[in-house]
């Protein structure tokens, strides 16, 4: 594996290059890269769950990437600035997972899902399974 956010096995429009959000014909189009940051800010997410994925995310990236971490906040880039990989976000999730005692549904994450810190943790927040 390399060390590069593009590696993820995603879905994509070979067109536009644009990657798929889920198989749905009613998955939403892709943001516009020039838009407002509105990912993982929907009605739809629940906020003390989002925080608590946050302060998750913060917590566990050091034991993921086996080092100490400057202190960052909820914009930091998960790839470019605090170095995590692909197979390293594949152990975030699990431990996340774990540490929220939750299952979390990642069908549809792309790589807008994986951009920050704040991002991965709106995603979370917003594709918990449900317990039957």
């Amino acid at each position: 594996m390399t060390d590069s956010a593009t590696d993820l096995a995603l879905p994509e429009n070979t067109a536009t290059g644009a990657v798929a959000l889920a198989d749905s014909p009613d998955a939403p189009d892709a943001p516009d890269a020039t838009g407002p940051d509105t990912t993982g800010t929907a009605a739809d997410v629940d906020p003390e769950l989002r925080g608590r994925a946050l302060d998750g995310i913060l917590q566990l990236l050091p034991r993921v990437l086996k080092r100490d971490l400057p202190e960052i906040g909820e914009n930091a880039c998960l790839f470019d600035e605090v170095g995590l990989t692909s197979a390293g976000t594949l152990e975030l999730i699990l431990e996340l997972e774990d540490h929220l005692d939750v299952q979390i549904d990642v069908e549809g994450i792309d790589q807008d899902d994986l951009r920050s810190v704040g991002t991965l943790a709106g995603f979370v927040a917003g594709h918990v399974i449900a317990e039957d």
